[in-house]
């Protein structure tokens, strides 16, 4: 029972940062597409990057030994869905569509390997 708690907390502390890193770095990219107003193509992309690039490091980071792989695409996925959740509260709604399917799948392959990466780095 320690090990599924330990693995709960990793998991939980991996999609709590990577949510609130979504949160941080999506508020200072609105600061610059009001700055710079891109096309809507554009702020598509530089959703996708925050999301990815925070699904692969805060498993790195948070996810230690054991099944980290496992570990790591619970941690992606609980983080975009979480995410999704905490938009849809602050935007008024849901708005799903056909890429999201798409993005749980990316941002769980990119916890996956980032937990990997921060086993092998850490060399435990």
């Amino acid at each position: 029972m320690e090990n599924f708690g330990r693995t709960c907390r990793e998991v939980a502390l991996a999609a709590l940062f990577c949510v609130l890193f979504y949160l941080v770095a999506t508020a200072l990219a609105a600061v610059a597409v009001r700055a710079y107003a891109p096309a809507d193509g554009a702020v598509l992309a530089i959703n996708w990057v925050i999301k990815c690039a925070g699904a692969f490091l805060f498993p790195l980071l948070f996810i230690h030994r054991g099944r980290a792989f496992f570990k790591g695409i619970a941690a992606g996925v609980c983080a975009t869905l979480a995410a999704m959740l905490l938009f849809a509260a602050i935007g008024g709604g849901f708005r799903l569509n056909a890429l999201f399917l798409v993005e749980l799948l990316v941002c769980g392959a990119l916890g996956g390997l980032g937990a990997l990466v921060g086993v092998k780095l850490r060399k435990e």
